[in-house]
């Protein structure tokens, strides 16, 4: 009932795929599969750009520059490519005074101000934009179901037509998601499963810089991050983000320690931050800013148990510089670095690297791709390096002007700081 309803109110095109079974090697390919979106650091989350016929969504806090960062992407496709913004919380007129403050070209981009799923479907197949926007999912409504917009059907029901109008009609369609007060994004579980790319916007509001994390992507590296600096002209992409994660000390200062986080196919610098202090509550505080909680306790016992000191009567906070949110294993050994340095007083060179996981008995594992890690660090200037034993090149003079510390227990890396 409900897609006979659809198909009569939408004029579906007609299927390009056949409707018949194909050998795998019979298929045929485009030569480009890929355009690009005109911001390198929004291609480099995408896998390289985008694909004909996928579907993104674009997940974030409340203005933390969603629509502001897809403005700013269909200005400049449109100046190549039909391009269509489909706005459902703003009018046009709001739109075009953002695209005016921030000195966008307006000269090309259509807009459209509609909620009605079946509306936008029939206005998008007869336009055949190769690009569409819309803002927010949350805010569309099929007129097959009674229920209200942003319901769970209604989410589920509109995301279904406009994913079968995107594979249809060879049309990238971004859809911009409201999120949760814990930061999942708001519907079905099952809206992340119909769609190609989930996109997480990530910043703290009182800092300019935001992150664009993919957590899942059918046509690149999941993980992949996108740094951007907010300013009066909008969102500004970030040529070294390394530079932003790392305070600029004059002096070694105790409970910092710099890594290398390995995010997508790019190695990033980042400073670790860590204060132990004395407890004045039956029950010391473990906070972490990001970092796992869970495994911030967990390294607090393995510092305990195999490195003899004993921090169950203190306050530990640890943070990742930056408003970055670290999700590998490899921030291990800095962060019990860090925690030492902290409850010794004891400054830790500003030269000095550290990476490496730490397992329950110990042991330091290595991490993926650590030459391309100490690649990175001996760009910036650094000259020191612990780091497992596992990760040294098989080749020492690769990775040059870099002194190489490999430890295989966490006693080692103890002895070497």
């Amino acid at each position: 009932m409900i897609s006979a309803i659809a198909k009569r109110s939408t004029h579906w095109p007609e299927a390009t795929a056949p409707s018949e079974v194909m050998l795998l090697n019979q298929i045929p390919v485009l030569g480009s599969p890929r355009f690009s979106s005109q911001i390198s650091e929004l291609d480099r989350v995408l896998g390289g750009g985008l694909v004909p016929g996928s579907v993104i969504l674009l997940g974030g806090d409340p203005g933390i520059g969603k629509s502001t960062i897809l403005l700013q992407c269909l200005t400049q496709i449109s100046r190549q490519q039909q391009a269509l913004y489909v706005t459902g919380e703003e009018s046009l007129q709001q739109v075009s005074l953002r695209a005016q403050r921030l000195k966008l070209p307006n000269e090309y981009l259509k807009l459209l101000s509609a909620t009605c799923v079946e509306e936008i479907i029939a206005l998008a197949t007869s336009s055949k934009p190769a690009v569409m926007v819309i803002d927010s999912i949350q805010t569309t409504y099929t007129n097959s179901l009674q229920s209200a917009p942003g319901s769970v059907s209604q989410i589920r029901e509109s995301t279904a037509m406009l994913v079968r109008l995107a594979k249809q009609s060879n049309i990238a369609i971004f859809l911009v998601g409201h999120v949760t007060k814990e930061g999942q994004l708001a519907g079905p579980r099952v809206l992340e499963h119909m769609v190609d790319t989930v996109l997480y916007f990530e910043g703290d509001g009182s800092t300019r810089y935001r992150v664009i994390r993919a957590v899942k992507n059918r046509f690149g590296a999941v993980n992949e991050l996108g740094i951007f600096a907010m300013s009066d002209e909008g969102l500004k992409q970030v040529s070294n983000p390394s530079a932003i994660f790392l305070s600029q000390h004059e002096q070694p200062v105790s409970g910092s320690v710099i890594m290398v986080s390995r995010e997508g196919t790019r190695p990033i610098l980042v400073e670790i931050q860590a204060l132990v202090t004395e407890s004045h509550s039956g029950h010391p505080r473990r906070i972490s800013i990001g970092l796992e909680s869970n495994r911030l306790a967990m390294l607090l016992a393995i510092l305990q148990r195999h490195g003899g000191i004993p921090l169950y009567d203190r306050d530990v906070f640890v943070n990742a510089v930056g408003g970055v949110r670290i999700t590998e294993t490899g921030a291990d050994l800095a962060v019990v670095l860090a925690m030492l340095s902290s409850y010794r007083d004891r400054p830790v060179s500003n030269h000095l690297l550290v990476f490496g996981e730490v397992g329950l008995s110990g042991e330091i594992r290595p991490v993926p791709n650590g030459e391309d890690r100490l690649r990175e660090a001996s760009k910036h200037g650094f000259e020191t390096a612990i780091i497992p034993k596992a990760n040294m090149p098989r080749q020492k003079n690769r990775i040059k002007n870099l002194k190489l510390i490999p430890v295989n227990h966490l006693a080692d890396a103890l002895d070497a700081l």
